[in-house]
């Protein structure tokens, strides 16, 4: 196989493989009230639909990043595909709510294998100059994926049942293995031989877990003491891999490592203040504005779309252009959007959230592939499991505390019932609540992106 066809092959089964999951997630935001509906669950309930899967793939990327770097980026992303497609088959069974969120659990492991190295496989066969194109064909895939979600994961929910959403994404996980058995040829370990730190891997895990966790149950005196102690973990996590021969995390890259540093921080930023927009707007639109899951979705395709159409101009310019500068702009452009939708009320027009939606898009856009990049081209390649594992748990913890966030507020303002006509009102207090959280946090993340950019040379 040529080097050509190498990289032709593993762009085409990344981008496949980096469809599923933003589909499948976008698809279940729509399909929530049906499952409310179905299993008479609150919203606090319906969140940790979406939150189990975050949870269980933040704990795992990091990990999985590294043991792709020992034993095989490719033998971990087949498996992690495998598993992702395994529970696929579960959910289009779930008999009951605890089901759906166990298996959900279950399926974070197979995604948390896919993304800790899909931006590695890409980087270990892209050489800089074309990296920042084929990560922009691959965000694409990402938001392709987000945007058809809504539209197929509507149409599926209304005429099949919100099981179907599951059963549809079966045959393309199928697909991805074939693809890569007959196609993805080669592998790449460069740490191959290296011992996995499972002492670190155990105390990373239990303390993002009692992070995550514990801030999703505040503000109770659980939610407190379980906070505390996930803190308490992370000097010692430090320590632990300051003296790790082999460490599941190389801190230095923090430490050392400026462009690394506060590109992850940004990432982290802006998920956490962007990521439950699509839970809270899907709640707005079905119960406030009584729209149908359809039509629901066709207006939460256009943040996507927009993302879609632009994410591989924006990935070909952080080729040629500071990509610090680009994810910097992205990022202020969020920010307006997010502060928009701090105005949002029961008369709130439709064409006013397409309008918001379309403006987040742009702004998602110029940040997400000049980022990745940004963070991927910063390391040797030794650290490209590291690296790509940060990217996915800066994605998924930003996701996590942005939908515990929601969590907490839908708790606060609503209680632990089922949304109803008499309390709209409450709903839409927490929305706004959120909304003024997230302006003020995306805000903040300009300055985190701004601070790497004296480092970037082009």
């Amino acid at each position: 196989m040529t080097e050509r066809e190498l990289k032709r092959s593993v762009l085409t089964i990344t981008v496949f493989a980096s469809f599923l999951t933003p589909f499948m997630g976008s698809a279940v935001n729509l399909a929530l009230p049906s499952i409310g509906e179905e299993f008479g669950a609150n919203a606090v309930t319906l969140n940790w639909i979406i939150s189990s899967y975050m949870l269980s793939t933040s704990i795992l990327l990091l990990p999985a990043g590294r043991a792709g770097d020992i034993i095989g980026r490719k033998k971990v992303f087949t498996a992690g595909i495998f598993i992702f497609t395994l529970t696929m088959i579960l959910l289009s069974f779930t008999p009951n709510i605890k089901w759906l969120i166990l298996t959900r659990i279950l399926q974070g492991l197979g995604g948390a294998m896919m993304f800790a190295t899909n931006l590695a496989i890409l980087t270990s066969v892209f050489p800089p100059g074309e990296r920042g194109r084929a990560m922009g064909i691959n965000v694409t895939a990402v938001y392709v994926g987000l945007s058809s979600g809504p539209f197929l994961g509507g149409m599926l929910t209304r005429y099949l049942g919100w099981r179907s959403i599951f059963a549809f994404l079966v045959p393309m996980g199928i697909v991805s293995l074939i693809l890569i058995r007959t196609n993805m040829k080669e592998e790449w370990a460069d740490s191959k031989g290296e011992r996995f730190d499972w002492q670190g891997a155990l105390i990373y895990g239990a303390s993002l877990a009692s992070l995550m966790y514990g801030f999703s149950r505040l503000p109770s005196v659980e939610g407190w003491i379980i906070t505390a102690s996930g803190l308490v973990m992370v000097p010692l996590f430090i320590m632990r891999e300051n003296r790790a021969v082999h460490p599941l995390f190389d801190t230095t890259l923090i430490s050392r490592n400026r462009v690394f540093a506060f590109s992850s921080l940004a990432a982290l930023i802006h998920y956490a203040a962007t990521s439950a927009i699509g839970f809270f707007m899907s709640l707005f639109l079905q119960y406030i504005r009584e729209l149908g899951p359809r039509d629901a979705g066709f207006v939460l395709m256009s943040w996507p779309v927009t993302m879609a159409l632009i994410s591989p101009a924006a990935g070909k310019l952080s080729d040629k252009y500071n990509p610090g500068v680009l994810a910097s702009t992205g990022m202020a452009i969020t920010t307006v959007g997010l502060i928009m939708l701090c105005f949002i009320s029961m008369e709130t027009s439709v064409s006013f959230i397409v309008m918001v939606l379309i403006i987040m898009g742009v702004g998602f856009s110029l940040f997400s592939s000049p980022n990745s990049n940004a963070i991927m081209s910063s390391v040797e390649k030794k650290q490209l499991g590291n690296a790509s594992g940060m990217i996915g748990t800066m994605r998924n913890v930003g996701q996590t505390f942005s939908m515990a966030i929601a969590l907490m507020l839908v708790a606060l303002f609503m209680g632990r019932v089922q949304i109803s006509p008499s309390n709209y009102h409450l709903l839409l207090a927490s929305m706004k609540s959120g909304f003024v959280i997230f302006s003020v946090l995306c805000f903040a993340g300009i300055f985190a992106s701004l601070a790497r950019n004296n480092s970037l040379r082009k």
